[in-house]
């Protein structure tokens, strides 16, 4: 289960957080959590950081609920409560706060804390992946590939694996190489599938660069300087590019 980051200014250290976060700024108390749960400009420390979590989730800041929920879930200064951990999550997830969507659809589909229900992961997954939640958008697709808490749809599965794949998320794009490879979803290319097992290659997936050799197998020269071409050019794509996209194919 993950937390939140912080978004990095050079002008305000950890010193000056401390005294935003001793003043009452919820922000700043998750900020300070963060940076004492992870090392950035601190020594780390599991049990500060929990503190000012905990600090700001009371006062309903949703990075601090939801990062006081991964601290539970984690079992990190804390002794590991899936309970507390959901509660903390739904917390957040009702705030509409992404990445506490994301992982309280992790807490239904794993059955951490509560009875496993696809259903309402699915749910949760979708509140996420709406927001360019690139985790959860390659949730979704999987969920709709499966058939698991949704019917069976390979359209929308591809739809949400390119979300995901066109913001850089390697396992996205190692599964949509995989749809495009055999046509399932999307009509078959082997190119498109081609330029994206690169990419995830390039990312260091560990099947990727297999695969993709095997389907150069199938494929002549120029589809594959293609492919290599397309690869190289490619860019990560922000949230705000893809959402007016969804239901196009390429």
């Amino acid at each position: 289960y993950t937390g939140n980051g912080v978004t990095h200014d050079t002008t305000l250290g950890s010193e000056g957080f401390r005294l935003a976060a001793e003043h009452g700024y919820a922000p700043a108390q998750s900020d300070l959590g963060w940076m004492y749960a992870n090392g950035e400009g601190v020594t780390q420390d599991y049990a500060e950081a929990l503190k000012w979590f905990r600090r700001a989730a009371e006062q309903g800041n949703p990075k601090g609920l939801s990062n006081l929920a991964a601290m539970y879930a984690n079992g990190e200064g804390v002794t590991q409560d899936y309970t507390k951990a959901l509660e903390w999550f739904r917390r957040a997830a009702e705030q509409n706060f992404a990445n506490a969507q994301y992982n309280l659809g992790s807490m239904y589909y794993n059955g951490n804390g509560v009875p496993q229900n696809c259903s309402e992961a699915f749910k949760w997954y979708r509140r996420a992946a709406e927001q360019g939640n690139i985790h959860a958008q390659y949730n979704l697709g999987s969920m709709y590939y499966n058939g698991e808490g949704v019917t069976q749809d390979l359209v929308k599965a591809a739809e949400w694996y390119r979300q995901s794949a066109e913001q850089g998320f390697a396992q996205a794009q190692y599964n949509l190489a995989a749809m495009y490879g055999k046509g399932e979803g999307v009509p078959q290319d082997y190119i498109v599938a081609h330029t994206f097992l690169d990419l995830a290659a390039a990312k260091g997936h560990k099947d990727a660069e297999e695969t993709r050799d095997k389907l150069a197998e199938k494929m002549t020269a120029d589809q594959i300087a293609e492919a290599q071409r397309r690869a190289r050019a490619w860019k990560p794509k922000k949230w705000e590019e893809l959402k007016g996209q969804l239901g196009r194919t390429r």
